[in-house]
């Protein structure tokens, strides 16, 4: 008996346990018997069909005008300054009076010059008497031969005499009219560089300067590493110039506009600058009502070079990662493939890929960001929405704007830039106008290096953007003019961000 109560506490736990695994046990096999799977949808998607066609690329410089002709306009005699005749900063004509000097001393020498030459005349008179009366003398043995040779002598002093009389009063007529200073060319006149009344003379001479503005020359200068770069894709087929490498080349004004008149590439330096490693370009406009003026900043588009046979997809198609940048293809099974890809440049709202993609192969648009290697798709066409739908009636002026700042070296945004991005996402969330990025870097490394990191620069404030919820039909990215931003190295670092009108 006294067993059997010390056994009893032991066989109630047992029965408790062997009662909770028999629970457990149920409740699982009808968890088994009620489960069912559940399979996830096809990610939609729209997707682009690539195929090869001949791209126009028209690479654009930051240039700098310059006046085909710049004469500066110098007294050529010493004396007094009268007035300034002509308006600062006019145009002025061919034969314009600018300036006028004191007159008076200049006419006195004239006259005087003019009374020597009577003078010499009236004494060459004279010895031509003289001479025609000891000829014939001379010939009747009346006179010597000395009588002769002296009278032949005193002809030919006077009549020199007489010439340089003549060459005397001619300079000074010449001086006298360069008192009245004219301008040779037409074109812009600068500041006048000295008072009325200063006394000119050779350590002060210069007066002002003229400025042909028809026709004017456009300078900009090409990167070595560029050229070479140009060189290797002519080389590779990849890359086609016009016939005799003759461009058209356009000239875009800082408001955006483009200049009325189209020119061409006059001269090309034929040594690099050693200072800068680039090659200076030099190209001919028509400037016939003036709107260029020298020493202007404006921007140069070269026209006329295609990509023949290239594959091109929107820029949105195309995102980046550590590894570099990548596509989503979709496979004729309807799964998606990530494919990695070499980018060229930027070509409107698309981009050129170097390598990585073939014709025929259809390459997500929109919807990417939804997808894993080897999910299922529904794949449906892309259409492209007009610039004027996205854009309302014009893009040209930014209404809102802003920066975002990079660490050197980095295209990856830290927490001061993603509030930055934030910040601007919010701002922009109602509004239906383009958004255009564009990334920069400073002047250390190298230059096509800081090319690259540029656009990843640009890439990853686009991505945050759309991860903010901005739409991404509604961003283009845009090469820089020159990749090195404005300011000082931590200015330059920076990604603009600018709103269309």
């Amino acid at each position: 008996m006294p067993a059997a109560l010390l056994s009893f506490p032991r066989v109630r736990a047992i029965a408790r346990g062997a009662a909770i695994t028999v629970s457990v046990v149920m409740v699982a096999s009808c968890g088994r018997d009620n489960k069912t799977d559940v399979a996830k949808p096809p990610v939609e998607v729209t997707v682009i069909t690539t195929a090869g066609r001949d791209v126009a690329v028209a690479p654009v410089y930051v240039a700098q005008t310059q006046s085909s002709q710049a004469v500066n306009i110098q007294a050529r005699v010493s004396g007094f300054l009268d007035k300034r005749v002509y308006r600062e900063g006019s145009v002025v004509k061919k034969g314009q009076v600018l300036f006028q000097m004191d007159q008076k001393p200049f006419q006195t020498q004239v006259d005087a010059q003019n009374a020597a030459l009577q003078r010499n005349q009236a004494a060459l008179q004279v010895a031509k008497a003289n001479l025609d009366r000891t000829k014939p003398l001379t010939a009747q043995n009346a006179l010597s031969q000395k009588d002769l040779d002296d009278a032949q002598g005193q002809y030919e002093q006077a009549a020199a005499a007489v010439e340089q009389g003549k060459a005397q009063l001619e300079e000074a007529k010449l001086n006298l009219s360069y008192t009245t200073i004219t301008t040779p060319v037409t074109g812009v006149s600068s500041y006048a560089a000295v008072a009325d009344g200063t006394y000119l003379n050779p350590q002060n001479s210069q007066l002002t300067t003229v400025s042909v503005l028809t026709p004017m020359w456009i300078n900009f200068s090409v990167s070595e590493n560029e050229m070479e770069r140009i060189r290797d894709q002519v080389k590779k087929g990849q890359l086609k110039l016009p016939d005799g490498g003759q461009f058209i080349v356009e000239i875009e004004m800082v408001d955006g506009s483009l200049f009325p008149f189209k020119g061409r590439i006059t001269f090309a330096d034929p040594s690099y600058n050693s200072a800068t490693g680039t090659f200076l370009l030099r190209a001919t406009v028509d400037n016939p009502e003036g709107v260029l003026r020298p020493n202007q900043y404006v921007r140069t588009r070269l026209i006329g070079a295609t990509l023949p046979n290239a594959i091109t997809v929107p820029q949105r198609a195309v995102q980046n990662s550590a590894k570099g940048h990548f596509v989503w293809v979709v496979s004729k099974d309807n799964k998606a493939e990530l494919r990695p890809v070499d980018v060229g440049d930027w070509n409107g709202d698309d981009w050129v890929i170097s390598s990585g993609l073939n014709s025929g192969e259809n390459v997500v648009v929109d919807g990417g960001v939804r997808l894993a290697a080897g999910a299922d798709v529904k794949a449906t066409p892309y259409k492209a929405t007009p610039v004027a739908a996205r854009t309302g009636p014009t893009m040209a002026t930014a209404i809102a704007g802003a920066s975002v700042l990079f660490a050197p070296g980095n295209a990856t945004l830290d927490a001061t830039a993603m509030n930055a991005v934030r910040a601007h996402a919010a701002s922009v969330m109602g509004i239906g106008t383009v958004i255009t990025i564009t990334g920069y870097a400073d002047r250390t490394g190298n230059a096509q290096a800081n090319v690259d990191l540029a656009k990843r620069r640009a890439l990853a404030v686009r991505d945050a953007l759309v991860a903010q919820g901005v739409n991404a039909e509604r961003i283009r990215l845009l090469a820089p003019v020159t990749v090195t931003g404005s300011g000082s190295d931590q200015e330059a670092r920076r990604v603009d961000i600018a709103v269309g009108k």
